[in-house]
């Protein structure tokens, strides 16, 4: 069988991308799905707690196998980002 390989294009309206200050993961039987959010105002003092209110920018649904791969890649960008930003923290 021949070795595939993936070319991934990004369509000019998505190459800008989103900012997103947080992320939840949550799963389903058949997907695992990630919502990307973006806080929309300043934090909040309510009781004894401070409340920020975010809005969802992005989600995105993956099957359950590629999750070993999201968190590979995410190991090595994390790895690679690491060895040119020392002292700093992710």
């Amino acid at each position: 069988m021949p070795e595939q390989h993936l070319q991934v294009r990004i369509p000019p309206e998505l190459a800008a991308g989103n900012f997103a200050d947080f992320i939840r993961a949550w799963h389903t039987s058949d997907a695992f799905v990630l919502d990307f959010a973006a806080f929309t105002d300043p934090p909040r003092k309510e009781d004894d707690r401070i409340v920020r209110d975010a809005a969802v920018v992005s989600r995105v649904r993956i099957p359950p196998a590629q999750v070993f791969e999201l968190m590979k890649a995410l190991e090595q960008q994390l790895s690679a980002w690491e060895k040119e930003n020392p002292g700093r923290k992710a």
